[in-house]
């Protein structure tokens, strides 16, 4: 399950405390800027939660939005969600793993990215940081306009899984406050979930940079099979992350720090100290 925004907020709080006293010492510690960055994460997280129960319009036309993506999805030849879905559903144990992998992937394997890409590679941190952050205000943005996912139009033939199985994060019903559930364009669960696997592939140099990549790939498979979002919230997200990196390139050019360099395996490494020499 997601950790509720008035955790979050407090954890923000309690960490930010703790960073300003330890700052406030004679000897700063080690960890210092650890507990700060942590800090300033949870209280981004804070504000995704907060944003993502907030919007510009009613709920009324967000059924529409959704059955105006079906239709487009249809006219550009997209992949059929509910031949996916319909694959999967007479399988119960697949169908639940994909309703707790929604649940609780999500958040944590950003989590433990952001911790890997901080302590072992740091240099690397400040952009992909400032990326993570645009793409997901850009998000919000869009969010704004509310979106049925595929699971609130049964008359498609969509299932919710989730609610079939009792493992829904969401409300059984579709009220007026129900923003949270209805920010399905686009989707911040592939928008971080590629981000995961984009940048660890990039960065890492090891074998195990592979989870990060089949992250990515069943974050997407998830998503669908689960109804809880077009392909085209997908796409979106996507394209949101790209044009977000770019503008991370720009800001940390201009403010004087060029982006590292970035391996993709021992070859470029050597190739890199074999040019240098």
């Amino acid at each position: 399950m997601w950790l509720h925004w008035h955790w979050s907020l407090g954890i923000a709080i309690v960490l930010g405390a703790l960073a300003f006293g330890l700052r406030s010492g004679v000897r700063r510690p080690a960890g210092l800027a650890l507990v700060a960055e942590l800090s300033f994460m949870f209280g981004l997280y804070t504000l995704w939660r907060i944003c993502g129960q907030l919007s510009v319009m009613g709920v009324e036309h967000a059924l529409d939005r959704g059955r105006s993506l079906w239709r487009l999805e249809r006219a550009l030849w997209f992949p059929n969600e509910l031949t996916l879905q319909r694959w999967t559903l007479p399988h119960s144990w697949l169908v639940q793993s994909a309703n707790v992998y929604y649940a609780t992937a999500h958040a944590t394997g950003l989590g433990i990215f952001l911790v890997w890409l901080y302590v072992r590679h740091r240099d690397h941190y400040p952009r992909i940081r400032t990326t993570l952050v645009l793409m997901t205000f850009f998000s919000l943005v869009v969010e704004l306009v509310p979106v049925a996912p595929p699971r609130l139009l049964p008359e498609l033939g969509f299932v919710d899984a989730a609610h079939r199985y009792g493992q829904s994060v969401y409300a059984a019903t579709l009220g007026p406050d129900s923003f949270n559930q209805l920010s399905a364009m686009p989707s911040v669960h592939v928008g971080w979930a590629v981000l995961i696997g984009w940048f660890a592939w990039r960065v890492g140099t090891r074998r195990w940079r592979w989870i990060a990549v089949a992250h990515a790939v069943l974050t997407i498979v998830v998503v669908t099979v689960t109804a809880n979002h077009w392909i085209l919230d997908g796409v979106a997200a996507v394209v949101l992350m790209a044009i977000a990196d770019r503008i991370a390139v720009a800001i940390h050019r201009r403010r004087g720090a060029p982006p590292q360099p970035v391996m993709v395996g021992r070859s470029e490494v050597n190739a890199t100290a074999s040019t240098m020499t």
